[in-house]
């Protein structure tokens, strides 16, 4: 797997990835940004790799998924590197036939068993679950 990523501008990158998909990166102050930052893009990646997993299990298990959104949101160092210390996730689900404990244990499983992104972090994480009907 390989990406290349080139500056664009004073504060603008665009990553590529082998089969030409793009992805832009801004490190402009809030109120002029128009892509996300490299550390949302984790945060984004993490979100993404979860659902993914999490969508699949359920699907797996014959449940209907009408929607799904997980908000990821992430607590960083004050010094240099700024990584991680804490990652919440709180997954939303839309779903008729799905329990709130078998969510909360595929939830559970797809973001620490078998998302690769949340494998590659060393960030503590925490799980929020949110069906509605």
């Amino acid at each position: 797997m390989k990406t290349t990523t080139t500056l664009l501008g004073d504060y603008q990158f665009e990553a590529v990835n082998e089969n030409g998909n793009k992805v832009q990166i801004d490190m402009r102050p809030p109120e002029e940004k128009e892509a996300q930052s490299p550390t949302e893009l984790v945060l984004s990646a993490l979100a993404g790799c979860a659902s993914v997993d999490l969508v699949q299990m359920l699907k797996k298990r014959k449940k209907t998924v009408n929607n799904l959104t997980v908000e990821a949101e992430g607590v960083r160092r004050d010094e240099h590197p700024r990584g991680f210390t804490h990652i919440t996730l709180h997954f939303v689900l839309d779903s008729p036939d799905a329990t709130q404990e078998e969510f909360e244990k595929l939830g559970h499983l797809a973001a620490t068993k078998y998302c690769s992104v949340a494998g590659t972090l060393s960030a503590e994480m925490d799980h929020k679950f949110t069906i509605n009907r």
